[in-house]
């Protein structure tokens, strides 16, 4: 982590996500009665799906936290990919909706110009989801949350899809009454996009597909620099929500005794974990080198 705060962050970032999509849900849904525009109206509904994302994410924030147990000797992080999942779900239930009312409206021919007003409520959700977007990255980076960072792509969604509403609304008040309803479809088409990624990078984690590369590499030159290793012939490792588990193999020099070797893996662990925070479950086997290599080596 950047800093002693971050870990503070975790705590409260969800907590503002939740008071600020409440907000938006009744602002835009007040402004889009009062102006008549289908395109803030569906922004409202959105904002209301993701009050419901931000609690699913609370929930499993608070969740991952619980020790191990019998029943789950690996914790609860996992919990987080089923949040990521449950969060995702909501916006592609929701696109579709959307998609299916503001179809309707076209076939009906129900199209009338919104208020301008509908504009200045797009404007501030743009820069209220903009911010909280950056604020949510920021926080699951460091913390290596992947619910947190999903909740933040739900506010970046909610940004961009206030942007169609906005220009949908202008174009509308300027003489394209339609722009405002296709505004709305704009919005659901990228709303389902995000909630369809959401939903196959929950599945990859919880199917313990490996970590990034940069990770391994990381883990590979720690466990590489120290001078008693000799050489690294097996390397891998899984996210387990926040976490990080790794198993690497090590050879050693033959003529290593046990209790030096073990004095080498928990050294290995150690730069690895200064290396890698949220590294967790460090699994070291560390087995002798053969003969020959040593001495071509030599």
């Amino acid at each position: 982590m950047k800093f002693d705060y971050c870990r503070d962050c975790r705590e409260e970032v969800v907590w503002w996500a939740f008071y600020v999509n409440i907000f938006q849900t009744i602002f835009k849904g007040i402004l889009g009665l009062l102006s008549g525009s289908a395109g803030l109206l569906a922004d409202s509904l959105h904002s209301g799906a993701d009050v419901v994302a931000t609690m699913v994410t609370m929930f499993s924030v608070k969740m991952s936290n619980k020790p191990a147990d019998d029943k789950h000797p690996y914790g609860y992080g996992n919990i987080q990919y089923i949040s990521s999942a449950i969060v995702g779900l909501i916006l592609l239930l929701g696109a579709m909706l959307l998609m299916y009312e503001s179809i309707v409206k076209i076939i009906g021919g129900n199209l009338e110009a919104p208020s301008i007003i509908a504009a200045v409520g797009a404007a501030v959700t743009i820069v209220t989801n903009e911010l909280m977007y950056r604020y949510q990255v920021c926080v699951g980076t460091e913390n290596n949350s992947p619910a947190i960072i999903a909740n933040a792509w739900d506010n970046r969604s909610d940004a961009i899809s206030s942007v169609a509403v906005l220009v949908g609304v202008v174009a509308s008040v300027i003489g394209f009454p339609i722009a405002d309803t296709l505004a709305a479809v704009g919005v659901s088409l990228l709303v389902g996009k995000i909630g369809i990624e959401l939903i196959s990078e929950a599945f990859k984690g919880l199917m313990d597909t490996s970590v990034d590369v940069e990770v391994l590499e990381t883990a590979w030159q720690a466990a590489s620099e120290h001078p008693a290793v000799h050489s690294i012939y097996f390397l891998r490792g899984r996210n387990v929500g926040e976490e990080v588990h790794l198993d690497v193999r090590l050879r050693v020099n033959p003529g290593l005794k046990i209790k030096d070797s073990t004095k080498v893996a928990e050294a290995v662990r150690a730069r690895i974990q200064e290396k890698l925070p949220f590294a967790r479950d460090i699994r070291l086997f560390v087995s002798p080198a053969p003969a020959h290599e040593t001495a071509a080596r030599a």
